[in-house]
Order: C-alpha cells, then sequence, then structure tokens
C-alpha cells in the first residue's frame, strides 16, 4: 500500500496512546485515517490481543471503510475486519478490527458494561456530533473511569474544534497531522440564486461538465431534490452516467455510485452522506447546493421541524475537499461570496436539537436517573430531557424513576422507543404480521410521492401488492419488505398480504404515538387537535380529509399549526384502552357554575363525557372555596352592616389586642374560609347561590357568646344623643376613632365628647348644620362650646335662622326640630 501523510505521524499516535487514555488526532480528508490508523494500532503492546472497534456515523460509511481495510490486507470482510450495522454484520472469531455504527455500540454496551476484550474504541468523523456519538462517549468514558483504566479512546476528524474538545476531554493530547490534499479552484455565483434548487444544481453541473475535467460529485439536501435533479440531467446528458447516493439505497445501488465507469463520465447525486468517510472513485469536481436538511427537535411541541438549512463553512469545506482527493479539482459553489462570509462555522451538535427519547431510554438501564451524572462534551437541554421522560413514562417504560419490565422489553428491539412498543403491543392486538410491515414503512423512506396523501394504509397496501407480485418490482418497496421481513422474523409471524382492517393500522399507530392522537376540530375538514395539545392540518385535497380522528405519525411541528405527512383512521372506541378516567370537576367562570363530569380522555382529548354520579361534599366545597378566593370576598352579601360588623370587630382588635378578637379583615377571612364559610358551601353549585347566603350569622359565628355580647356593649352601632336620637356610629377597620356625625343643635348640653369602648376610645364628633354639612370635626367638645361655637354662631344663625343659636349652648334644650325656641 503506497505512503499516506497519516503514516508519518504514527510513531506519534502511537507514544500517546500508550501514555494516555484518550487521544485526539486531526487529519485533513485524504490523509488516511479511517483506513491506516485502525490497522496500524492493532499490534501494539498495550493492546494485548484485544480488539478495536471503530465508529462511524453511518452504515453506508461503516460498511465501505470495512471493506477497504480488509481489501488492504487482502482479506475476505468479517476475517481480520468486519463490520456491524442494523440487522447486517460480517464478523467471525477471528475479527479484531470491527466497525460499527454507533447506535450498535451503545446496545453492545448494554449487555457488556465492561466492553470485556476490547483495548481501543475509535470515533471516526466525530466533528459530526451525532447524537449516539455523544451518548458513546460519555457512557465509554464512564466505563473508562469505573472499570476499565486500561481500556482507550481515539476521536478523529478532520474539521475539530479541537482545543475546546481538549479542555472538555481533561487536556487530551491533540495530534495534528497533514494530508494529501490536492489544491481545489473555488467557483462562487455572482449572487446567490432564486428559482427550484434542482433547476440551479443541474445548471451548475452542466457547467462543470463543460468546464472541468473528471467525474463530478453534485451535493443536494435531500431524496426529492436528487430525483428531480437526475430527471433534469437524464434528459440534458443522456452521454453521462447519473448515480444517487444516499443511505437508503440498496447496497448494489450504493456501490454503483462509488465505482468509477471506465466508459462514460459519472455524476454523482448525494445527500451529506458523502461529505467524509466514504472515498468515491474518479471525483475531481464537486458541485454543492449549499443546503442540508435538518430534522430539529422541538421540546415545546414534542414533534420534529424538517427544515432545509445552509451548510456550515466547515461542511462546505468537507465538500469542496473531495475534489482534491485525487488532483488539483474544482469546486462550484452555488452561492455568493458574500453569502459564504456569513455561513456558520461548525454544525451545532445533534444532541442540542434531538429527540432524546432514546438516549433517556439507554441511560435508565445503566441506572443513571441524573443525565448530568454523565461527563457529556456538550449537556443535553432540559427541556428536551423532561420531554423525552414524559414520553417514556406515557410508553409504561419507567416506573419509580427507574426501568420498567416493558422498557427492558423495548431495549432489545434496535428501533426507536415508540415503535418498539408498537411491535410489543402487536401481540396482544394480534396484528403481528401488520406491526411489521407498519414499523417498516414508519423508519423507511416514503415509497409513495407526496401527491397521494397521507394515508398510511395506501402504503401498507402498496407494499402487500407488490409483495403479492400484483405490481412491478420497485426498489423503494423491496428495501421496506427487508425490513418488514427482519421484524416479522423477531416477531414470529407470517407474512400477510390481505388488505387490513379499516381502523388496525390507526390502533398500532396509537401504541407509538398515543400524544398524536388527532381529533377533527368542528366545522373544519382539515384541522385536527393533537392528543398532546397542538393544532394540525391536512392539505384540502388528502384523502383523509374530513376523518372524524386520525393518528398522526409523521408530521411537522410547524409554526401555528403543524403539517401532517403520514397518518392513519382510528376509530374512537379502539382508543378507550389507551384512554384514562378522570373526573372533570371545577368551576366553569364563564357560565358561573360547578361542573361535575366522568370524562375517558386521551391526553387533550376528549372520547366520552357523563355527569359524576357522586360528588364528595368535601370536594365540592373545595371548589367552590377556591372560587371565593379567585373571585373575592364580593362574591357574598355583604351589606353596609355587615361592613360596619367588620369594622367594628377590628376596632376591638386593635384596641384590645390581649382580648383575642378574631382577624376578620378580608385578608383574614380568605385565610380561614375553610372553617366559616366553608360548612355553608354544601348547597351551592352556580354563582348566585353565593348571593342567597344568610352572611350575617355565618360571620357572627366567628365570634363567641361572650365576644358577641361585649360587641355591642364595647362597640355600639348606634349612641343616644341628648336630644334623644339614636345615632348610627361609623367604624373603621384600621381601628380609628367611631364618627358620629351629628347635627350640632343635639348636643346642646352636653359638655363632653361621648366615648366607646368602656371609656377608653373618644369619638370623632362630626357636628353638622342644619344643612347636613360638617361644620366642625372634633374630639374636644368642651372646647369647641367654649372656643369656636360663638364664631359658628354668629357666622350661621342668619342663614339658618329657623333653627336655636343660643348664646349658652350649655343650658339650652337640644332639639333635632326645626321649631325655633330661643336666641
Amino acid at each position: 500500500m503506497p505512503a499516506l501523510p497519516i503514516h508519518t505521524h504514527l510513531p506519534a499516535l502511537r507514544a500517546a496512546l500508550k501514555e494516555q487514555p484518550i487521544v485526539i488526532l486531526q487529519a485533513p480528508p485524504g490523509a488516511g485515517k479511517s483506513t491506516v490508523v485502525p490497522l496500524e494500532l492493532l499490534h501494539e503492546p498495550w493492546l494485548r490481543g484485544q480488539k478495536i472497534v471503530m465508529l462511524e456515523p453511518r452504515r453506508l460509511a461503516a460498511r465501505a471503510v470495512a471493506a477497504r481495510m480488509a481489501a488492504q490486507l487482502g482479506e475476505a470482510l468479517g476475517q481480520t475486519v468486519g463490520y456491524r450495522v442494523r440487522f447486517e454484520s460480517q464478523v467471525s472469531p477471528q475479527t479484531r478490527l470491527e466497525v460499527l455504527t454507533e447506535g450498535i455500540l451503545t446496545r453492545w454496551l448494554q449487555r457488556d458494561p465492561g466492553l470485556e476484550g476490547i483495548g481501543l474504541v475509535i470515533f471516526d468523523e466525530f466533528h459530526e456530533r451525532s447524537l449516539e456519538s455523544d451518548l458513546a462517549l460519555a457512557l465509554v468514558r464512564q466505563v473508562q473511569a469505573l472499570l476499565r483504566e486500561d481500556l482507550r479512546l481515539l476521536l478523529m476528524s478532520a474539521t475539530l474544534e479541537a482545543k475546546g474538545l481538549s479542555a472538555a476531554l481533561g487536556e487530551a493530547p491533540v495530534l495534528q497531522a497533514e494530508g494529501r490534499q490536492y489544491p481545489v479552484e473555488l467557483h462562487y455565483l455572482p449572487k446567490d440564486p432564486e428559482g427550484p434548487l434542482p433547476g440551479t444544481v443541474a445548471a451548475g453541473i452542466s457547467r462543470a461538465l463543460s468546464e472541468a475535467r473528471g467525474d463530478v460529485l453534485a451535493f443536494l439536501p435531500g431524496v426529492g431534490e436528487i430525483a428531480r435533479t437526475q430527471a433534469i440531467l437524464a434528459e440534458r446528458h443522456p452521454e453521462v452516467l447519473i448515480r444517487p447516493l444516499y443511505g437508503d439505497l440498496p447496497l448494489e445501488a450504493q456501490q454503483a455510485a462509488l465505482l468509477p465507469d471506465p466508459q462514460r463520465r459519472k455524476v454523482v447525486l448525494a445527500t451529506s452522506i458523502a461529505e467524509t468517510s466514504l472515498t468515491i472513485e474518479g471525483i475531481g469536481v464537486v458541485v454543492d447546493s449549499g443546503f442540508a436538511r435538518a430534522s430539529r427537535f422541538d421540546p415545546g411541541s414534542g414533534l420534529p421541524r424538517l427544515e432545509t438549512v445552509r451548510v456550515t463553512r466547515d461542511a462546505a469545506d468537507q465538500r469542496a475537499g473531495r475534489a482534491g482527493r485525487l488532483g488539483p479539482g474544482v469546486a462550484y459553489r452555488l452561492w455568493s461570496e458574500p453569502t459564504q462570509r456569513g455561513l456558520l462555522a461548525q454544525r451545532p451538535p445533534e444532541i442540542l436539537e434531538a429527540d432524546l427519547t432514546p438516549l433517556l431510554l439507554t441511560l435508565a438501564a445503566w441506572g443513571i436517573r441524573e443525565v448530568n451524572e454523565l461527563s457529556w462534551i456538550t449537556p443535553p437541554p432540559p427541556g428536551a430531557i423532561r420531554q423525552a421522560q414524559a414520553l417514556l413514562q406515557t410508553l409504561g417504560a419507567l416506573e419509580g424513576g427507574g426501568l420498567s419490565p416493558r422498557g427492558e422489553q423495548m431495549l432489545e428491539w434496535p428501533t426507536h422507543p415508540r415503535i418498539a412498543h408498537l411491535l410489543l403491543e402487536s401481540r396482544s392486538l394480534g396484528l403481528q404480521a401488520l406491526a411489521a410491515d407498519v414499523a417498516a414503512l414508519l423508519e423507511e423512506r416514503d415509497p409513495l410521492p407526496r401527491a397521494a396523501g397521507a394515508d398510511l394504509d395506501l402504503r401498507v397496501q402498496a407494499l402487500r401488492q407488490w409483495r403479492a407480485g400484483q405490481r412491478g418490482e420497485a426498489g423503494g418497496l423491496k428495501r421496506l419488505e427487508r425490513l418488514a421481513q427482519e421484524w416479522r422474523r423477531r416477531l414470529g409471524t407470517d407474512v400477510d398480504n390481505r388488505a387490513p382492517d379499516p381502523y388496525a393500522t390507526g390502533l398500532l399507530l396509537a401504541q407509538a404515538y398515543p400524544d398524536r392522537v388527532a381529533q377533527l376540530r368542528e366545522g373544519s375538514r382539515t384541522r385536527y387537535r393533537l392528543s398532546g395539545g397542538r393544532g394540525v392540518r391536512l392539505s384540502e385535497e388528502d384523502p383523509l380529509a374530513g376523518s372524524g380522528w386520525l393518528v398522526a405519525a409523521h408530521l411537522d411541528a410547524g409554526n401555528e399549526e403543524g403539517r401532517v405527512f403520514l397518518a392513519a383512521p382510528v376509530h374512537p372506541e379502539e382508543l378507550k384502552p389507551l384512554a384514562q378516567t378522570v373526573e372533570a370537576v371545577g368551576w366553569d367562570a364563564k357560565a358561573g357554575a360547578l361542573i361535575a363530569r366522568q370524562e375517558l380522555r386521551l391526553g387533550q382529548v376528549l372520547l366520552e363525557s357523563q355527569p359524576l354520579q357522586h360528588l364528595s361534599e368535601a370536594r365540592r366545597v373545595a371548589i367552590l372555596l377556591e372560587v371565593v378566593r379567585s373571585e373575592g370576598l364580593e362574591l357574598l352579601p355583604w351589606s353596609e352592616a355587615l361592613r360596619q360588623w367588620q369594622a367594628r370587630v377590628l376596632s376591638l382588635r386593635s384596641w384590645r389586642p390581649q382580648e383575642g378578637w378574631p382577624e376578620v379583615s378580608d385578608a383574614g377571612l380568605l385565610e380561614g374560609l375553610e372553617a366559616w364559610l366553608g360548612p355553608w358551601l354544601g348547597g351551592i353549585s352556580r354563582r348566585e347561590g353565593f348571593q342567597r347566603l344568610d352572611l350575617g350569622p355565618i360571620l357572627t359565628g366567628l365570634l363567641s357568646w361572650e365576644q358577641q355580647r361585649r360587641l355591642d356593649e364595647l362597640a355600639p352601632t348606634h349612641l343616644e344623643v341628648p336630644s334623644g336620637s339614636r345615632i348610627r356610629l361609623t367604624y373603621s377597620p384600621e381601628g380609628s376613632p367611631p364618627v358620629l356625625a351629628v347635627k350640632l343643635q343635639e348636643l346642646f348640653g352636653l359638655a363632653d365628647t361621648p366615648r366607646v369602648n368602656a371609656g377608653r376610645t373618644p369619638v370623632m364628633l362630626h357636628l353638622l348644620s342644619p344643612a347636613q354639612r360638617p361644620i366642625q370635626i372634633t374630639q374636644d367638645l368642651r372646647s369647641f362650646w367654649q372656643n369656636t361655637y360663638p364664631e359658628v354662631r354668629k357666622e350661621l344663625r342668619g342663614r339658618y335662622n329657623k333653627h336655636p343659636w343660643p348664646e349658652d349652648p350649655w343650658s339650652a334644650e337640644p332639639t333635632r326640630k326645626t321649631h325655633r325656641r330661643g336666641r
């Protein structure tokens, strides 16, 4: 094998791994790190004959890298070098170097937490920061710290932010290697293009074919754009071989894209899968759309949001570098230079944007209850953690904070916990064959065009008709059948090509997506409310529009309402075993009434409701008391007399603090509602019922018999004045002197101010003119007669000459009448 740039750095790498538990290797594309380093380390003394496992982010890369290393040894796959991906492996007892996808390692750790027989774990292309790689690294570091001091870790990438990563890994040493990268000439567009992306990319490829030499690798966001671009190019360039490349392609089609064609020039239309580890023979030109497809998880809604986003600078550099592997190359970037300067430097780690449900289930299997027990490069967001925990609780995977028996069963199925739960539940429902087909359809790419609508049953029928030989072979359906066959094998069931029951698919979906049961909104054919609370919609033309109940499997959270891409109808009767019976007891503020119903609910959607037959008195009273607290004491039938009773008691509480008068302020009454008001609320069911309460006796009950007697004695409601009139006193809840507003003439002959509170508190006299306007406010009546009355008499007797204004008020007869008795 010819020497590669990485060979000059192997001595330093060997020395570092001999001394250090974790090492970081940064090497550009083409340096040989993925295919040279693992083989060169196989015979290190510290490995002591143990295995090396190397993690790759993608299945396609795992197979390709393993095959290349086996070829370098002149061996078949499965001898010294093998690989494991989901549902597929080529290993033997002689295999000492295994290339794995990252999820395989996390399941391996569940069976063997000590990683016995493994001496080195290599994380290749770590810059991609997939959720599985971050989880695997956190778990392996814990194994290293607690069980295996001899275990070594090697993180490799072309575009790592090595300084920050080293700090996060305890100042792990960083080795920088040069690559065998030829210069790449970059071309930008004068301005960002407008119009559909497939047309833009097809134009860029046409330009590349005419201006540059070598096979062309074009990057597009997804399979839809690849298919449309392929159709345009097939018409424009029939002389060129056009190959798609994406993860869901059958293995043979992937291999065809990777190998050169000796007869014709080749154009490979690829997703981001082709950015890094894969070696695609013959590529000298790159055409980059500048976009990628990213799934963002919204923890607020619990739903994914599939977005087409601009690539980051590091991804753009990786893509362009593909043109310089074999010699000087050319890269056409289909965006402007100002846009290039505005690109983000690096892609964010997937752990910040992903559904964390699989991660939480794995941690529960490890006995980890607090996520932060592990050392993370980037800690997972708390909101997404709470969302995942709630879903696992709903699926029955957790109990008492740990893993339940159902959770243990779910871990045995190499798929998302939702689909694992669906497959497990299918046994009790007798729907195993249908579950195998549904699970395959949920996991793989949609075999029908989007114009077919959202009905999952149409996909089941297409798969079953193809399987029964009623249709010609289709690559997508063939891929689906391989996966469905694996699920049938695990479920122990036979194939079934009959048309499914109209509601059976929806019933299975409800097992996986109980939070996505959708009820049609009243007055609409397309708008639904999910059991999880969100709003979603179908397109007007969708065949499912108007269905009363659906279960949505694939959807987008959207900004206001999400879009449903894949769903199936379900009968509400079938949902009852999943629902919970709850008592809807409370107060309807709008109607002003107590409601008490027994409801069958699935999340926030109502399946059934009927009046609650028995509502305990205690519960009824508790609700009504809360209504009073919420709406305030004004809900009760207060009168002025009752407010004065309240003020009199509070005055005595202020004047005589040692005597234990109750706290009857509004705040005090609200605080003690249960004791004084609760016993009287049993018969109330509507707001008007509060107004029919006899509030006087209820409040009086707060006083002892002795306090009731002394209240009238110490804080009387009225005082008799010299004229014989009984005048009402006005008390203040703050305990200030009560006010006696009385016509001046009714107090003739009275020398001193009247008092309450057993003579301790003089009242505040409001002396009124015959027109009932205050002449004087005083607590010193004697001083008024001596000093102020003469002036008052002089000023007012002419105005009110029908009323007595004697010169000597001390000896004058008090009166309330207008008849003049003397001057």
